[in-house]
């Protein structure tokens, strides 16, 4: 009886995965088409349909950036039949030789599949090919988009894109081999955005690779959606010109309308071509760059680091206001320099005593040393740590010191040091406001980068607070980003700067003793402030931050050329002359222009 119960349980429990599997079999193979589809993949080809990059337009709708049609040479090794190497060769200016090691490699991947061979023909190479296919048996052509350029200004600013390495596969998986992705600029910080969607078409292929026919006519074809297109900040005429005046020295200028943190001009010199860094030639361009001393791939707008000079003197004025060691009618003597116990700092020869507005009209140097000691020796701090590190807190408020996180990639954030830092070369107990003296001036160990100096300008210019400096007006279909619509308020009153602005306006518009005069514009109140920063690698950089006009300021400058001299040499009228050209449109100072484009910076020595 026990042995009937379980052979009748055996039977039921075999019948049961029976009746399961035979169902599991027909879902798959009836209702279920994916394992279908997974079955297929070896009899299916995709081919990957590229979508449209964005494009790039100034911020007045002029197209800077597009997307040019393109094509490369591809084969499948088991169609070739004899053909005219000698055509191939003169077409694509390459030798026998060099076309066998490319047909071998081609072979080495597979007999039957296509693959590439030379990328990125030039117009009159593809047009050849195309015109001769009929005689290239096994040949094709492939078609891609590449970027063109409606002109070469701000190649810093927009970035290049470049075939994707395998890092940037293992970053992101949306990439295969052979892709391209923006390296540098907008191009790289947007990518997501400008790249779009890729699609795919599936093809029947038999088993050499011979295609028969769209799978399941096209059911599971995806259609490839274009990138957006980004409207980007920057006035292509006023870039066009700033860039015009600065070619042949080396250094930067940056443009921002302080009202809403846009940048106006983004300016590196010496400049690359991005249009150069496309075709087969690409690798040979960037190796030049590469090898270049000067550095034209160094994006020096964010990632130079120079020290400020006297333009740091409008810093140290406002920290001195706001803690109380200062006050616009305080006076100071200047004996042609700062000298107590040993430490001597130099200055010019002008008037003495000065008030606080003189001080920024005549640049003096022995003002600000005394200004600076007043303020880390307060008898209200407990000792040099705290009155430093009060300093240190006012300055990184005014944007210096750390990342400002503009929408570039790469940025610097400069260098303000800590009490640590001194602590570590002096001791604890080994340094005083004396010893770090140069900070008065903006010497010493405080590096800015340009970026970071034109965002002081426009904080300067708008009484207390700046937004984030951003090379992107609109994205298609998007809102920008909220961080760069926030007013970010430094520790100074605004008050205060009502106070600087007027000695900036007479370093500018004053009289006798005015050390920026050239950078004053007919109709248009331009404030400013001179540097000269020490160099010790050779000549002097010529420093100079402004903005204009004096009230509802529409635009804050930075000019920092390397080697340049004084402030005033070529920074100022550099800075005048963009100024002038964003407000007017037009410039009518064709003499200043002449003495700008025929100064050159003396070599380092």
């Amino acid at each position: 009886m026990a042995y009937e119960q379980r052979k009748y349980s055996l039977t039921l429990a075999f019948s049961l995965l029976v009746l399961i599997y035979i169902g599991r079999l027909f879902y798959l193979q009836i209702i279920d088409k994916s394992y279908q589809l997974s079955a297929e993949n070896n009899v299916l080809k995709f081919v990957v349909e590229y979508p449209e990059r964005g494009l790039l337009f100034d911020r007045n709708g002029k197209l800077l950036v597009y997307n040019k049609v393109s094509y490369d040479l591809t084969v499948i090794p088991n169609k070739i039949k004899p053909f005219d190497t000698t055509f191939v060769c003169n077409t694509l200016s390459i030798s026998k030789d060099e076309l066998k090691k490319l047909l071998q490699k081609a072979k080495k991947y597979s007999r039957y599949k296509e693959s590439v061979i030379v990328k990125m023909l030039s117009e009159k190479e593809s047009y050849s090919i195309q015109e001769n296919l009929f005689r290239l048996p096994g040949f094709g052509l492939q078609k891609r988009l590449i970027r063109s350029y409606n002109d070469t200004i701000a190649p810093h600013l927009i970035g290049y894109i470049g075939e994707v390495t395998k890092k940037d596969i293992e970053r992101d998986s949306y990439y295969k081999q052979g892709d391209y992705i923006g390296k540098t600029g907008i191009e790289a910080y947007y990518e997501k955005i400008l790249r779009g969607k890729k699609g795919v078409s599936i093809y029947m292929v038999d088993v050499h690779n011979r295609i028969k026919g769209r799978f399941a006519e096209g059911k599971y074809d995806t259609l490839p959606q274009r990138g957006k297109n980004l409207t980007v900040t920057i006035d292509a005429d006023l870039q066009r010109y700033t860039e015009k005046l600065i070619r042949g020295k080396i250094g930067s200028v940056v443009a921002i309308q302080p009202k809403t943190g846009e940048i106006l001009t983004f300016v590196s010199s010496p400049k690359f071509y991005a249009d150069s860094l496309n075709g087969r030639n690409r690798a040979k361009y960037y190796r030049k760059l590469v090898r270049d001393p000067l550095k034209p791939l160094f994006n020096r707008a964010i990632m130079s680091k120079y020290p400020p000079g006297s333009t740091f003197k409008v810093a140290n004025a406002l920290i001195g206001l706001q803690e109380g060691n200062l006050f616009p009618n305080t006076y100071y003597s200047c004996h042609y320099g700062y000298h107590v116990g040993g430490v001597s700092v130099g200055c010019h020869g002008h008037k003495s005593p000065l008030d606080l507005y003189e001080s920024i009209q005549m640049s003096c140097n022995a003002y600000y040393c005394n200004v600076f000691r007043h303020i880390l020796e307060d008898k209200h701090f407990s000792d040099i740590h705290e009155s430093y590190g009060t300093w240190r807190k006012y300055v990184i408020s005014l944007g210096f010191g750390n990342k400002l996180g503009i929408d570039l990639p790469n940025e610097s954030g400069g260098f303000i040091p800590k009490s640590s830092y001194y602590d570590k070369y002096y001791g604890k107990k080994g340094w005083k406001s004396l010893t770090i003296i140069s900070l008065a001036i903006g010497q010493g160990e405080i590096l800015v980068t340009p970026l970071q100096l034109a965002n002081f300008a426009s904080t300067v210019a708008n009484r207390g607070y700046y937004i984030i400096p951003h090379t992107v007006r609109e994205i298609e279909g998007e809102k920008l980003p909220p961080k760069y619509n926030i007013h970010h308020f430094t520790a100074i009153d605004q008050k205060y700067f009502d106070e600087v602005i007027k000695g900036m306006d007479l370093a500018v518009n004053g009289g006798q003793g005015a050390t920026a005069r050239i950078a004053a514009i007919k109709d248009i109140e331009v404030c400013g402030k001179t540097g000269t920063a020490q160099n010790p690698h050779g000549i002097d950089h010529s420093v100079f931050m402004a903005f204009a006009p004096k009230d509802n300021p529409q635009i804050a400058v930075a000019v920092i050329i390397e080697n340049g001299g004084y402030g005033a040499s070529i920074a100022a009228p550099i800075a005048s002359l963009v100024i002038e050209k964003y407000i007017k449109g037009k410039t009518e100072r064709q003499y200043l222009e002449k003495y700008v484009e025929n100064y050159k910076p003396k070599q380092k020595k």
